[in-house]
């Protein structure tokens, strides 16, 4: 009886530990969403003092210098200059106003790069999913990543205005070593404030986002030069949440 038993027992928890194999991970991947969304909501009312990517440089920089400080103001919508806000839609995301979160047409030409150069060197982001990166994220490049952004940048869309997105974005996004936001963006190259950038000072921040500490060193750059007379072109055409 009791050798009959015994087998029975052995398979209701081999049983047991093959659900969980499947339930644990899927119970942890529902944990993590349920945070991001709750930060997400959090970030709706309240600016965030600091991000993942801001934490992330800072331990960098304090590696070499441990007195390091990143130079990051919070200034609201409003006391940035709309040059700068259609700046960086016309460099980064032009159809910022209409789209959910993803630009599905720009992540099928960016894998299709991938794919031909055999690597992820571009992921088509839209500026709610580069908020997503920032806050939350780090910069390494893979799928899993990007799919995770995505989720999150769904969560954004959902909870939050397109303003109350792009005036994050604009706060915490990073401009130069240690630099963070448009206020220290302006203050930093130009000596002005946010709300006073002109038009080309405006465009040629929105081309450094992409790659700011290698325009940091590279100010001088006919790229940049060529790319920020691009996008002073295309701002008239920017649609502003």
């Amino acid at each position: 009886m009791s050798k009959a038993a015994k087998p029975a027992k052995n398979g209701g928890a081999r049983r047991r530990w093959i659900k969980w194999l499947f339930l644990g991970p899927l119970l942890v991947f529902i944990a993590v969403q349920l945070y991001f969304f709750l930060m997400v909501c959090w970030y709706a009312q309240f600016n965030p003092s600091s991000t993942n990517m801001m934490d992330d440089q800072l331990s960098l920089m304090r590696e070499k210098k441990p007195t390091a400080v990143l130079q990051h103001q919070w200034v609201p919508y409003e006391r940035i200059s709309d040059n700068l806000k259609r700046a960086v839609i016309a460099s980064e995301d032009a159809n910022f106003s209409e789209h959910d979160g993803v630009d599905w047409e720009a992540l099928q030409k960016a894998y299709e790069r991938n794919n031909r150069r055999h690597k992820v060197v571009g992921g088509g982001s839209t500026i709610t999913q580069q908020l997503a990166k920032n806050l939350f994220l780090t910069g390494s490049r893979s799928y899993l990543r990007k799919g995770q952004e995505m989720i999150i940048a769904f969560m954004l869309e959902t909870v939050m205005s397109k303003q109350r997105i792009l005036e994050i974005y604009l706060n915490v996004a990073e401009f130069g070593r240690g630099i963070f936001g448009a206020e220290a963006a302006a203050r930093y190259y130009y000596r002005s404030t946010a709300a006073n950038l002109g038009v080309a000072q405006a465009a040629k921040l929105a081309v450094m986002l992409p790659n700011p500490r290698y325009y940091d060193r590279n100010r001088s750059s006919s790229y940049l030069a060529r790319r920020t007379t691009l996008i002073v072109n295309r701002m008239s055409s920017a649609d502003l949440p």
